[in-house]
């Protein structure tokens, strides 16, 4: 498997426990609609959360935020307009992103960035 697609996947895992201890419930991880994906779906206080993740296992290339385009954000408020057709009953939406830095044997950096917006 691709080096890429582990830190990918370890990113996801320690996103669900940040998003957790910070209150949100996870409702997806990973989910689906046509060509369209949304990393992490959670609520917390009535909100609905669509979630990017981007990790970075050092910081040659730069942070991880700076990887979220203005082209991968509108696919994910396409994807979050797709997931509201289908759970209409949700009134307040944000979209986020969370930006994890994994430095060897250092705990992970979080940066959480919230209703961002094109």
């Amino acid at each position: 498997m691709a080096k890429n697609l582990d830190i990918g996947r370890a990113g996801e895992a320690f996103a669900k426990v940040f998003l957790e201890d910070g209150g949100f419930e996870i409702l997806h991880q990973n989910w689906r609609h046509s060509h369209f994906e949304i990393d992490i779906i959670a609520a917390k206080a009535n909100v609905l959360h669509f979630v990017e993740v981007k990790t970075r296992s050092s910081g040659i290339y730069g942070p991880p935020e700076e990887n979220v385009t203005r082209k991968k954000l509108g696919n994910l408020i396409s994807a979050g307009e797709a997931y509201l057709d289908l759970n209409p009953h949700w009134k307040m939406v944000q979209y986020d992103i969370l930006s994890i830095n994994l430095n060897g044997k250092s705990p992970p950096e979080y940066f959480f960035i919230e209703d961002v917006y094109l």
